[in-house]
């Protein structure tokens, strides 16, 4: 066989093993997802296969009870598989909190289905859901956020306004949600009172704080929701990567093929 002919036949096997290498590669790190702001609770280690490998546990915001405008008895825990996007609010509020809400509505459109037609819109409960947290319970009844919803134009098929204990709401910000450590105003344990948005993943871990009241963070909010929905869970092997693993016999069979045609082809022409 010539220099050229097993130049050729190398590159032939080769191609198909770095296609394969290229498609892994891509499959697993396609996207820069969202992160995670808090320190992890735990680092595990384990030896599997002789090797180590690290399982990072993130905090989980823990669940609550409370009430939401329509004077159901609510739990956070029963949109758990979905994405939520939560904000702070109070009825009573003549400042930032009517714009928040407005942001928050634009939001929840920007995540309907029906495309462009705002007319033949529906809203999608399956991936995404809103909540919006009174802060100001005691004067928040049910009644008050049932009026201030429809006002604003809140729809609640998948928005909650909620209300309920003071005590449990504030200690959910602070020990759950942590507000007070990733908001740029002054957060105070009396009176709560900011334009961050929260948004958390379907295992209720917190993936970011965005500024409510600035159009770009929120511009990147929507973009991370979007990231988190395309995200897997890495307990489990990615169905597209594991169908070409599946495959991977064929990528040897194409190998063998493709290097038998290069060494026939080659051995074709020296005789001629």
């Amino acid at each position: 066989m010539s220099k050229k002919s097993a130049y050729g036949l190398i590159i032939a096997l080769l191609i198909p093993v770095l296609c394969y290498l290229w498609l892994k590669s891509a499959s697993e790190s396609a996207v820069a997802m969202p992160g995670h702001p808090f320190e992890p609770d735990t680092v595990l280690q384990s030896v599997v296969k002789g090797k180590i490998q690290t399982d990072t546990v993130w905090h989980t915001t823990k669940d609550i009870r409370l009430v939401n405008q329509m004077g159901d008895s609510v739990n956070l825990y029963d949109q758990k598989g979905k994405i939520i996007i939560l904000d702070l609010f109070f009825t009573s509020c003549g400042s930032i909190c009517p714009k928040l809400t407005t942001n928050m509505a634009r939001l929840q459109q920007s995540f309907m289905k029906g495309g462009g037609d705002a007319r033949k819109k529906i809203v999608d409960t399956n991936i995404v859901y809103f909540m919006s947290l009174s802060v100001d319970p005691i004067r928040d009844s049910v009644p008050v956020l049932r009026d201030y919803a429809n006002r604003m134009d809140v729809i609640s098929d998948n928005w909650w306004l909620l209300t309920g204990n003071r005590d449990s709401i504030y200690n959910f910000i602070f020990q759950e949600l942590r507000l007070d450590k990733f908001s740029d105003e002054p957060v105070s344990p009396d009176f709560v009172h900011t334009s961050r948005f929260v948004l958390i993943d379907k295992n209720m871990h917190v993936r970011g704080y965005y500024k409510g009241l600035d159009s770009a963070s929120l511009l990147k909010l929507a973009k991370d929701v979007g990231y988190i929905m395309l995200e897997k869970d890495k307990k489990k092997k990615s169905e597209i990567f594991q169908k070409i693993v599946d495959l991977s016999w064929l990528w040897l069979i194409i190998a063998v093929l493709v290097g038998g045609f290069v060494y026939h082809f080659s051995s074709t022409r020296q005789k001629n």
